[in-house]
């Protein structure tokens, strides 16, 4: 845990399985609220109890967290970030593609149905 984080620090942070850069908008006992403004990783698509079963009873659609939407990250999981902010939309489409790529060099039935997800998320983007 990084003491020296303060509210307007621009940091990185994990949000359930997805990876986020943001600014810190206020400190909680354990957590940070963090405004997302790029998507570093996209989220895993599926049942995160089962991880990587495509046959499950729910197969859930993971969106990323929008631009400017405000999540509570635990402050073990919040770094600071020095680098340029990329622009919110292109870094979703980045993220959306990297993940895309990874998923079909797997080629398992977890990864034909996240594709299936991934691609119905991003005409929902408007990407």
């Amino acid at each position: 845990m990084e003491d020296t984080l303060k509210i307007g620090d621009i940091v990185t942070g994990i949000y359930k399985t997805g990876k986020y850069i943001g600014e810190i908008t206020d400190i909680r006992p354990q957590h940070y609220l963090v405004k997302v403004l790029a998507v570093l990783k996209h989220p895993t698509q599926g049942d995160l109890h089962s991880v990587k079963q495509a046959d499950v009873p729910f197969f859930h659609e993971r969106r990323a967290l929008a631009f400017r939407e405000q999540t509570n990250i635990p402050q073990q999981m919040v770094k600071r970030y020095e680098d340029e902010i990329p622009d919110y939309k292109e870094s979703l489409r980045q993220a959306l593609e990297r993940q895309k790529k990874d998923l079909q060099e797997d080629g398992s039935p977890w990864a034909k149905r996240s594709l299936e997800n991934l691609s119905s998320l991003q005409l929902d983007y408007k990407l």
